[in-house]
């Protein structure tokens, strides 16, 4: 069962990761262990990349660190969107 929600959750699951948790139960396990702001974190780390190469590294390794446990994205200071400054965006 997916923890519910809290009001830190911005970003949606994107399809991508949803069509990868469908398939590996194992992952999904963990994915869904996670606080609904560590999936934020995780989330916001993959979509923040510029490039789509670099999308794509940050999915794979997303995939290989929950898998071993990790629960955040090693050396990222979090989500930008959940400062104040980033609020505006959201409530448009």
């Amino acid at each position: 069962m997916t923890r519910p929600v809290s009001k830190d959750f911005r970003h949606e699951t994107p399809a991508d990761l949803r069509a990868v948790l469908d398939k590996d139960e194992h992952l999904r396990t963990k994915w869904e262990d996670l606080t609904s702001l560590a999936r934020n974190e995780w989330i916001c780390w993959v979509t923040s990349a510029k490039k789509q190469e670099t999308r794509e590294k940050r999915f794979g390794r997303l995939q290989e660190e929950i898998l071993d446990g990790k629960r955040r994205p090693c050396c990222w200071p979090g989500c930008p969107h959940r400062r104040e400054s980033a609020q505006k965006w959201f409530d448009r």
